[in-house]
């Protein structure tokens, strides 16, 4: 089959649902469809199934702001986030311009018509003017496994947490999870409960925050107190972000600190609990109610850090020489990530390749027309930069609409060439592993990526579209 929009979204996750609402109320003359690849509306929250997954930061401001987030707890069981997204979709007839199934394989833009031509894997062609990317920057068909040295000889169940089995029963199991970011830290807790022991196995640790998640289904918090609620978190989750880059050594005490008084007694903090980095440099993991922490109390749960040296067939040998005995073990070491959902891009014949752009406003491109890439913070909620990024693109095509333009293009300076630094500013493992394979950042505004909302926030919803590092052009001739 062949389609022609207007816009085309790709994705049908929580920036995909999110950037449909905004095309449709605040570009009503546009025409739009989203390509999704699954069957299914949520994304990431659909994706993921493993025990406990939850959101790592507070649903108030990762929630829409046209549809506040009402229940009064801040952390989100996957569930409820899944079904959050697919009422929003459905409340606002979004669910309709929905193409299931229909995998964006390769997107070929041609200056002479000022369109975009999307192929899928079903072998069915879109046409748009304007292609916008809400894919996320990872991969779905695969998390990232490390190389273990003989996981063949492992007698259990290895699984990784990207795609774990319905039918997998850790009841009465000894489980190791390798890991100390978000999904372990989230895992773990989960497990405790049916499992017999649970050992988390990491390298390295993170900083973790326990954060206070009462909740009681009965309630529902008002529009007002939900907008209040949304406010008071984005300015102190700024404030917490630039105190950690600011001093980092005292709010590393401070939530080194926070820890110690939860872990029980034959649990030193050292090495367990001890990052080798600054806060910051990596996502800070949430501990909705201490969850963790009481399964350690409880004894349900231990901590081993260090190298892994080999599996057994018993589980996992440490390069100290410590054994950990398990039934299941659980790789949950990471994501990958790629470029623009992994399709394939071309201008004009000549292939895109992502590690050469630079990006502009942290959502274009220099020299890639008509098409922007939906990302979200590192720092805070995903949805408060893509939502941003979601209104400003529609200031965009209202500006083309209202003086006739059919093609924009960010067009960085060569006297800014002189900065190149990767797209996301962490440290974490797959960031650094994909950095090579990714668009950069340069030294300054525009084509710098601050992760602060409170100063993108007037840049993007009221600064100057013809910018000067903005280009306009019509078909067959300048605009």
């Amino acid at each position: 089959m062949s389609e022609h929009v207007d816009v085309l979204v790709i994705g049908a996750g929580l920036s995909g649902i999110g950037a449909a609402y905004r095309l449709q109320t605040t570009c009503p003359r546009l025409s739009y469809a989203i390509l999704e690849a699954r069957n299914a509306i949520g994304g990431t929250w659909d994706l993921f199934r493993y025990p406990g997954v939850r959101s790592d930061s507070d649903m108030f401001t990762l929630s829409y702001p046209f549809r506040p987030w009402r229940r009064p707890y801040a952390i989100g069981a996957g569930d409820t986030i899944r079904a959050y997204i697919r009422a929003t979709a459905a409340a606002y007839g979004i669910d309709r311009r929905i193409r299931f199934g229909r995998r964006a394989e390769s997107a070929s833009w041609s200056s002479a018509t000022g369109r975009w031509t999307v192929r899928t894997a079903t072998g069915d062609e879109y046409r748009c003017t304007f292609l916008y990317l809400c894919t996320g920057y990872y991969r779905y068909s695969a998390g990232y496994e490390a190389d273990f040295v003989d996981r063949a000889r492992f007698a259990g169940t290895v699984v990784h947490p990207q795609q774990w089995p319905d039918d997998l029963d850790h009841t009465g199991a000894r489980v190791a999870v390798i890991g100390s970011g978000t999904t372990a830290v989230t895992l773990v807790p989960a497990l405790a409960g049916d499992a017999a022991h649970v050992t988390m196995v990491q390298r390295s640790p993170s900083y973790l925050i326990s954060l206070p998640n009462h909740a009681h289904e009965r309630e529902q918090l008002g529009p007002v107190r939900s907008r209040f609620v949304r406010a008071r978190n984005v300015l102190l989750s700024t404030a917490m972000y630039q105190a950690s880059r600011r001093w980092p050594e005292r709010v590393a005490t401070r939530l080194r600190e926070g820890v110690a008084r939860q872990l029980p007694p034959d649990v030193p903090v050292e090495p367990h609990f001890l990052p080798r980095y600054r806060p910051w440099d990596q996502r800070l993991c949430v501990v909705p109610n201490g969850d963790l922490f009481q399964a350690m109390r409880a004894g349900d749960v231990s901590v081993v850090t260090g190298t892994i040296d080999r599996f057994t067939e018993k589980g996992l040998r440490m390069h100290d020489g410590t054994e950990v005995e398990a039934d299941i073990v659980v790789t949950a070491t990471g994501l990958t990530m790629v470029a623009f959902g992994e399709m394939t891009l071309t201008v004009d014949g000549r292939v895109v390749r992502p590690e050469s752009l630079q990006v502009y406003k942290g959502m274009m491109f220099d020299g890639l027309p008509n098409l922007a890439w939906c990302l979200g913070y590192t720092n805070s909620s995903w949805t408060l930069r893509a939502d941003l990024a979601s209104r400003y693109v529609c200031r965009l095509l209202n500006y083309m609409t209202r003086h006739h333009i059919d093609m924009v293009t960010p067009r960085r300076d060569p006297a800014d060439s002189g900065s190149d630094v990767p797209l996301l500013d962490l440290t974490s493992g797959y960031v650094r592993r994909a950095a090579a394979q990714m668009p950069r950042q340069g030294a300054r505004w525009p084509w710098r990526h601050r992760n602060n909302y409170l100063t993108d926030l007037p840049r993007m919803r009221v600064g100057r579209i013809d910018d000067g590092a903005m280009t306009f052009a019509r078909t067959g001739g300048d605009a």
